[in-house]
């Protein structure tokens, strides 16, 4: 199968949660005839109680990547980014990190709130999911005001795919209002988001949801990633062909990629 559009969200065993080397990760791209693809490990300083969890070596890490960008060059055009961890006490910690070294591309990310992550069922216990999701999208609007080095958000409404109460039911329509100004401020602020495959394995929606891409392009938002989430070879470029018609029934016509945080549009 071969699929056309870039990955920009990818993990290796750079990121605490992956095995995968990046030579079977670009193998792999390579097999889908992915034009381009960038790594994204995780770098989440204060991650709660595991605090080493989610950090790697950068100075490794650039000389791996870099190696082997030359090495695949003929292949698979090849960039190096960050999956940020983002929390508002972190924000100049995280500034001082990203201007440190020449990465391509940065998403910003909210995993952790009220210093501790969703992904895990104990955090939801004695909560109300409505709530909690709402008080999610604050924290990411906190996030979006607090800190600017970043290139997009990653997937804007992540706590949705860890609910475990079963009659809970997501309508992005009841969160809209702070939804819209997250989504006005990144635009303001000429930063983008991205479509995330990762949430069709939770639910038949991608992170965000259909709407909130489309309300995103109403809005005037044109930044706009596609990235697997991938964690496993396997996963790379997850249903991207899904996502392609999904972008284009919500009026987009082109997506991003990146080089030294310049943005480059490219036609769906």
């Amino acid at each position: 199968m071969q699929i056309s559009l870039p990955d920009y969200h990818v993990h290796t065993s750079f990121s605490g949660d992956s095995d995968a080397s990046v030579r079977d990760v670009l193998n792999r791209a390579i097999s889908l005839s992915l034009p381009e693809i960038c790594i994204t490990d995780h770098m989440d300083f204060d991650y709660p109680d595991q605090p080493d969890f989610f950090l790697f070596d950068v100075q490794e890490y650039f000389s791996s990547l870099t190696a082997l960008k030359e090495e695949y060059a003929d292949h698979i055009s090849v960039r190096i980014g960050v999956e940020l961890g983002l929390q508002p006490h972190l924000s100049e910690k995280l500034h001082t990190f990203v201007k440190a070294y020449p990465f391509d591309f940065v998403i910003g990310s909210s995993h952790i709130i009220d210093n501790a992550d969703p992904y895990y069922p104990i955090f939801w216990e004695g909560k109300k999911p409505e709530t909690i999701v709402r008080h999610y999208f604050e924290a990411v609007l906190e996030n979006i005001h607090a800190f600017s080095d970043f290139d997009i958000y990653g997937h804007l409404d992540y706590i949705v795919r860890y609910c475990p109460a079963k009659d809970f039911i997501y309508r992005c329509e009841d969160y809209m209002e702070i939804i819209e100004e997250c989504l006005r401020t990144l635009i303001a602020k000429g930063k983008g988001i991205e479509v995330n495959t990762a949430g069709f394995f939770h639910g038949d929606y991608p992170n965000p949801h259909k709407k909130i891409l489309c309300r995103y392009r109403e809005l005037g938002g044109e930044i706009l990633t596609v990235g697997s989430d991938s964690h496993t070879p396997e996963h790379i470029a997850w249903l991207f062909p899904k996502v392609r018609e999904m972008l284009l029934e919500c009026g987009f016509s082109y997506i991003t990629v990146f080089e030294n945080h310049k943005a480059f549009f490219q036609p769906l």
